[in-house]
């Protein structure tokens, strides 16, 4: 091996130790408080199969041509894994400048991508986490097998990698603890409600329907639903394109906020 080689070898091996340091840390934090970070999605959870699903269902009928019931259970379990994986990192992340340990990072020689990747990495398993075990939940009330694993797993994956990144630059800019909770409550909620959760776009009138394509996370639950029903109200290749370009973009834009060191350096 050349003199080169090694030292590359080297320069990767502590880059996998920075890495895998953050992602044991951030998998700690919140697996050691699960009552926490992942039993509530799963009481809340319960909550709506019983009132949207048992109560309100009944007298809905059908959706899309499945029982309401099964049509809610793609765009719930998407709702867990969006907040999980976002409040994960938001809340990490901000914890770090706060107490100011961030700035350790910072002076290492570990790159940006490397401590980027680390914190996105524990929000998107935390978000995956509590995503499965949403599905646990939904298998008692319906008997749904996936249409397509691969595009379900993907979606489940994806969708919590983008959010994670959302939770992050939310704490780049955050000043205060109170800053990391607007976004959730004033931006996600409602994206979230009005995303395709609860019904199907063609309800919608015609202006609406249009407006609605401006929402992200439209894209994600309908791809998702794919996944488990095999229908979607758009077109599945579109959905992989608005969910991989907004992980480019937020990708690009966390690597250039940590490397300027905004919100951290004074």
């Amino acid at each position: 091996m050349s003199a080169r080689a090694g030292l590359a070898l080297a320069r990767w091996h502590r880059y996998w130790i920075t890495f895998a340091t953050l992602l044991n840390k951030e998998v700690l934090r919140f697996s050691r408080i699960w009552v926490q970070t992942i039993l509530p999605s799963a009481i809340t959870t319960t909550l709506y199969f019983v009132v949207f699903g048992r109560l309100i269902g009944e007298r809905i009928g059908t959706m899309d041509g499945f029982a309401y019931m099964d049509f809610i259970v793609p765009g719930l379990v998407l709702m867990a894994v969006i907040t999980n994986a976002y409040s994960n990192v938001v809340s990490s992340f901000y914890s770090s400048k706060f107490s100011r340990y961030v700035e350790e990072l910072l002076v290492s020689p570990a790159p940006p991508w490397v401590i980027l990747a680390g914190y996105v990495a524990g929000g998107a398993i935390r978000g995956v986490t509590v995503g499965v075990v949403v599905m646990l939940v939904a298998m008692l009330f319906t008997d749904l097998a996936p249409h397509s694993l691969g595009i379900t797993l993907l979606v489940f994956v994806l969708t919590a990698v983008l959010f994670a990144l959302g939770g992050f630059i939310n704490a780049v800019y955050a000043n205060s603890f109170d800053d990391i909770s607007i976004v959730p409550t004033f931006v996600l909620a409602p994206l979230t409600y009005l995303g395709g959760v609860f019904y199907s776009i063609d309800l919608l009138p015609g202006f609406w329907q249009t407006l609605s394509l401006l929402n992200p996370v439209l894209y994600m639950v309908n791809a998702f639903r794919y996944g488990l029903l095999g229908t979607s109200d758009i077109p599945l290749g579109m959905a992989f394109v608005i969910i991989l370009a907004f992980i480019g973009v937020f990708t690009l834009v966390s690597l250039r906020l940590l490397a300027r060191g905004v919100g951290i350096k004074h």
